[in-house]
Order: C-alpha cells, then sequence, then structure tokens
C-alpha cells in the first residue's frame, strides 16, 4: 500500500506520496487535471529548471537569496536538467492555462532536492520562485526549449538533409527522365535537376527557421505577473538573461516589451509556422519518392527506395515505401500541432495567453519529430535509393511530349497532331515527326534529344 505524508498550502492540507518529491500544489493538479496521458516534454521541464537555476545566481548576486541556498537550488536544479528524478513531474498538458501548476511542480520538487542537499527549509514559493511568476516563467520556457531544441535538433538535421540531397543531385545530375505535370508525362529534365528543386526547398526552410530562431532567444523573464516587473528587482532581466546565456551557451536576452511577450505567444506561432511549412516541404519530397518507387511492375517504377522490411502479413515478397509513408504521418501531425498552436496564440486574454501548455507541447512535439523525419528520409530513402534506368530510357523514349520542340518550326497545331498520332499507334516520337514534319530524322534527332532538351 502506498504510503503518505501530508503536506500543506495556503488552502489547507493535503496527503501527498510519502516518497514523493513534490508537494501540495502539485498533488493538487493531479487531482484536479486528469484528463489525458500526455505529459509535457523532458525538454521543457529542463527549461525551467534552467530558469530556477539562472534565477537563484542572479538572486544571488542581487542581495536577495542566501549563498547556501542558492547553492542549493542550483545543485537541485542542475540535478532536474541531467534528467534526474524524471518521474516526478506527472501533470497533465490539459492543465491550468498559466502552466502554474508545472511550474509549481518544478518549484516544490527542486525546493525539496534542495533542502536535503542544504539541510535547512527552502521554500518553494519564497526561494525557488523568487522574482519570477508563472507568468513569465513558462513563456520564457516555451522560448528556451524550443530555441535550445532548434540549435541541438532540428537545424543540424535540416542541413543534413540539405547536405544528402545536394550530394544525391550531383551524383544523378545527368540522369534524363521524363518530367511530369498534373502527374502527366511532360518535357523531360535530368534527376539532378528535380533534386536540385528539392535541395532548394530544404535550403529556403533552413533560412526561414534562422529567421524566426533570434526571437526565441528574447525572454518575457522579469516581467512577473503582468508585465510591469513587479516582486523582480531592478536589473534582474538583463543579469538573468546573462547567467542563462552561460549556463546554456544561448545568447538569450530580455525581451523589449513584456508585456507583449506575457499576452501573446507570436513568436512560438511564428515559429510552427515554419515548422508547418517544413513540414510540407518534406511531404512533397516524400510523396515524390513514393511515386517514382511506386510499382516495382505496374507503377512508375523510376528508382527502387532501400528495402527495409517486409510490406504485408499476406502478400509475400511485397515491400513498400515505409521512410516516406512515415514522413508524411509526421507532416501531417506537424499540421495539425500548428492549428491547434494558432488556435492557441489568439488566447492573449488582457495580459496573459491561458494555453501556455498546450502550446510548449505541441511546438516542441513538432521540432522533435521534424527533426527526426528529416535525418531519417535523408539517411534511410534519399541517400541509397538506386535509379531504375531500363524504365527510365523506355518512358523516354516513348514520351510523345517532346514533339514541344517543334512548336517554333511547324507550329503547335501540327506538334498536337503528330502527339496524338504517336498516343494513339503507340509508336515513337521521332517516327511520327519523321512521316509528318518533313524535317529530316538528323534534325529530329538532335530537336528532339531528351538531354538537349534539359538545358545541358
Amino acid at each position: 500500500m502506498t504510503e503518505f505524508r501530508i503536506e500543506h498550502d495556503t488552502m489547507g492540507e493535503v496527503q501527498v506520496p510519502a516518497s514523493a518529491l513534490y508537494g501540495a500544489q502539485t498533488q493538487r493538479a493531479i487531482d484536479n487535471f486528469s484528463i489525458s496521458n500526455l505529459r509535457l516534454p523532458t525538454q521543457f521541464i529542463n527549461a525551467v529548471a534552467h530558469i530556477k537555476k539562472a534565477a537563484a545566481q542572479t538572486n544571488f548576486q542581487l542581495g536577495l537569496l542566501d549563498i547556501k541556498i542558492a547553492k542549493g537550488i542550483i545543485a537541485a536544479s542542475e540535478k532536474i536538467i541531467a534528467n534526474e528524478h524524471p518521474n516526478q513531474f506527472p501533470l497533465d498538458v490539459f492543465q491550468t492555462g498559466s502552466g502554474t501548476s508545472t511550474n509549481m511542480n518544478v518549484n516544490e520538487v527542486i525546493a525539496h532536492l534542495a533542502s536535503e542537499i542544504t539541510g535547512q527549509k527552502v521554500h518553494a514559493n519564497d526561494h525557488v520562485n523568487m522574482s519570477q511568476s508563472s507568468n513569465d516563467a513558462i513563456p520564457s520556457a516555451i522560448h528556451i526549449s524550443a530555441a535550445l531544441a532548434f540549435e541541438q535538433e532540428l537545424l543540424p538535421a535540416v542541413k543534413n538533409l540539405h547536405t544528402i540531397l545536394l550530394k544525391k543531385s550531383e551524383q544523378l545530375h545527368d540522369i534524363v527522365k521524363t518530367g511530369r505535370t498534373h502527374l502527366m508525362d511532360a518535357m523531360p529534365l535530368t534527376f539532378g535537376q528535380e533534386i536540385s528543386g528539392w535541395a532548394s526547398q530544404i535550403e529556403s526552410n533552413y533560412v526561414r527557421l534562422q529567421t524566426v530562431f533570434p526571437q526565441l532567444l528574447r525572454l518575457a523573464q522579469g516581467g512577473t505577473a503582468v508585465g510591469t516587473g513587479v516582486n523582480a528587482p531592478a536589473h534582474f532581466s538583463t543579469e538573468f538573461a546573462k547567467n542563462l546565456s552561460e549556463n546554456t551557451g544561448l545568447p538569450f536576452i530580455p525581451g523589449y516589451n513584456f508585456f507583449a511577450l506575457m499576452s501573446a505567444q507570436d513568436t512560438a506561432v511564428a515559429a510552427s509556422g515554419q515548422l508547418k511549412t517544413l513540414a510540407i516541404s518534406l511531404m512533397k519530397i516524400a510523396n515524390d519518392l513514393r511515386w517514382m518507387n511506386s510499382g516495382p511492375l505496374a507503377g512508375f517504377g523510376e528508382i527502387s527506395l532501400q528495402a527495409l522490411q517486409p510490406g504485408s502479413s499476406i502478400m509475400p515478397g511485397k515491400v513498400n515505401p515505409v521512410i516516406p509513408e512515415a514522413v508524411c504521418m509526421v507532416c501531417a501531425q506537424v499540421i495539425g500541432n500548428d492549428a491547434s498552436i494558432s488556435i492557441a496564440g489568439q488566447s492573449g486574454n488582457f495580459q496573459l495567453n491561458v494555453m501556455l501548455p498546450l502550446i510548449a507541447y505541441n511546438l516542441l512535439q513538432s521540432i522533435e519529430i521534424l527533426s527526426n523525419a528529416c535525418n531519417q528520409l535523408a539517411d534511410n530513402a534519399i541517400a541509397n535509393f538506386t535509379v531504375n534506368q531500363s524504365n527510365i530510357d523506355k518512358a523516354l523514349t516513348r514520351n510523345p511530349i517532346l514533339v514541344t520542340a517543334l512548336n517554333s518550326i511547324i507550329g503547335y497545331e501540327q506538334a498536337a497532331a503528330i502527339a496524338k498520332k504517336s498516343y494513339r499507334d503507340g509508336r515513337a516520337i521521332i517516327d511520327v515527326a519523321e512521316e509528318e514534319s518533313g524535317i529530316n530524322r538528323t534534325e529530329l534527332e538532335h530537336l528532339l534529344d531528351p538531354k538537349i532538351l534539359t538545358g545541358l
């Protein structure tokens, strides 16, 4: 049987499991918010712990906090940042909209650990939460956790995908294939040209993500309850940002306007919008790969993706494009997360947004799964697919749309008639053009050369 101890807060006494490091306010939130099995990510909890560490350093430097207590809070915060005691943060994402429950959960755990470290009572509000409120700490934690995830996970993954695409484009730069518009045969291009388009998409996404990244470095910390800075000493926000920057290695700065950063979540909405754009780019690339790989006999069969696992529980030998399919599902999730963040972002009623935990959860999930999807797509789909040259050549030589190259010589209408006859008779375009256009075969071989038509 679970043993309990009695904790108290301003509302009275609460039974808390004896082994728990948290206290009364966390237990109330556990009791009140039994809605889902979704928990705020470790990166977010760590970001809140980073805030507590930097705040303790700053409060000591400003003469507000006893050195022993400050060291205890710092040491306890470092344990959380090192992912110790992960089961002590059990709160549902769907909680109080300010994230006060999670802020107090972290405060209580750190206070408990700091009390053990120092041998004296460390208070969750008076010491760990000194010069802060949930209203500036949670918005700051959203920025901090997202910025760290951008720096450590997302930007390297996008860069890796871009690098792999450039290598593949160069590797296949002179292999000519049939182009397609509306999923129908079109003028030829090379694999290198096609993949260079993908690479350019990813490069543009990288630039857009870098553009929003500096906005994540601007923090609400120091605004306390409504943005006026009450209960935070002068220079707190500046010194806090310096300490946090030294602790994390990222150049965080105080926000230009605390009222905006606490009452709105425009930066998170903007970041999510860029994540959605990346997701849409990845879905386009993944679906192109699926179409090109389709077959192997009844589809396009232009490429063969690496076979990674059996594709059917009933059809022996079937192999499916599992990585592109997984990437497409990631993209769908990110697009859904963006819709949720957009709705949450407009919930800034007067001086505080009240959907902060939901924004934090969805934003960090999008960053995580997009980072992994970029690496999977690059390393397990693009880097190692092979071209089925015979299928490429067969489709290319029979492509009547090559007649487009004759428009300026024989006119659009005669060229269309030649194309239609080629389709109807199943004959090579050059044979029909030789009969119908009056152009000799040697000149036609030059005019209809697919490689020349790609501009190479």
